[in-house]
């Protein structure tokens, strides 16, 4: 079977910086060990397959060892292909099917806005801070709050020079039942409200670069602290990448441009 793969680093508007994602639209009857076969092979944060539906697209996500609930970078690279390739016209809104519901994504230029769930956090289990922050190397007094979600731990640490510090140990981190875990801290620049890294080596992604589903839960948390529903996060990987978020009752706009940097075909 042929398949059309795209590579596409999301969350940025240069090549090899933000995320990178690979794409390809396949058919029904793709079964999930092929599609999680080629996500192990691609060997990014994910790997979204697209199946055409009558009004859009159904929609997964692999990373290289599992499939997960939501994510933004690898739906607003799937958007991208999908405009770039002219498979649908720049002034359609896409729509698709997930398992986190209906996800939209249309063009206002060159940004790309999803509308994603807001996925708020709330007081994680005390029982959970000790390991958790054994398996970031931090302390105690380092942290201003601790909450969960469906999927990952939220942590604003002090600032962030401490946020930059951070070295995890991922076999640790890996142990706690979560997707993953979003660190964040309050900006000292201008352009940025707040700053994020996260951390999901459980799901076979030691530390991603640009994270749009933390987003979901980092723009409403920022909301309630900065008492702003417009923001601007910037994830401070090695990559690094900015997401630009509002937050609108219980869903969260998020924008970011994409640019292509591979295609090729699955033999």
């Amino acid at each position: 079977m042929n398949v059309r793969i795209h590579q596409i680093d999301a969350f940025t508007d240069r090549p090899f910086c933000g995320n990178p994602a690979a794409v390809c639209i396949v058919d029904s009857s793709t079964t999930d060990a092929w599609m999680q076969n080629v996500a192990a092979e691609m060997n990014l944060a994910e790997t979204a397959f697209l199946v055409r539906t009558d009004d859009g697209y159904a929609l997964r996500w692999f990373t290289p060892l599992l499939e997960v609930d939501l994510c933004g970078h690898a739906t607003l690279a799937s958007a991208h292909m999908l405009w770039d390739t002219g498979i649908e016209s720049s002034e359609s809104e896409i729509r698709f099917e997930t398992k986190s519901g209906i996800l939209t994504a249309r063009r206002d230029d060159d940004w790309i806005e999803l509308n994603f769930p807001s996925e708020p956090a709330s007081p994680a289990p005390v029982a959970v801070h000790t390991e958790l922050l054994l398996a970031l190397r931090i302390t105690q007094k380092q942290v201003n709050y601790i909450g969960s979600n469906r999927m990952d731990l939220l942590l604003e640490i002090e600032s962030v020079a401490a946020l930059i510090a951070i070295a995890p140990d991922m076999v640790q981190l890996a142990k706690l039942p979560y997707r993953g875990v979003i660190v964040t801290a309050k900006s000292n620049e201008t352009g940025k409200d707040f700053l994020s890294r996260f951390f999901a080596p459980a799901a076979g992604v030691p530390e991603d670069p640009v994270t749009g589903s933390a987003h979901c839960c980092l723009a409403p948390y920022w909301q309630s602290r900065l008492n702003k529903d417009s923001m601007v996060g910037y994830q401070a990987s090695r990559r690094g990448g900015f997401v630009a978020v509002v937050v609108q009752g219980d869903r969260v706009l998020l924008r970011g441009k994409a640019v292509t940097v591979l295609r090729g075909d699955l033999v």
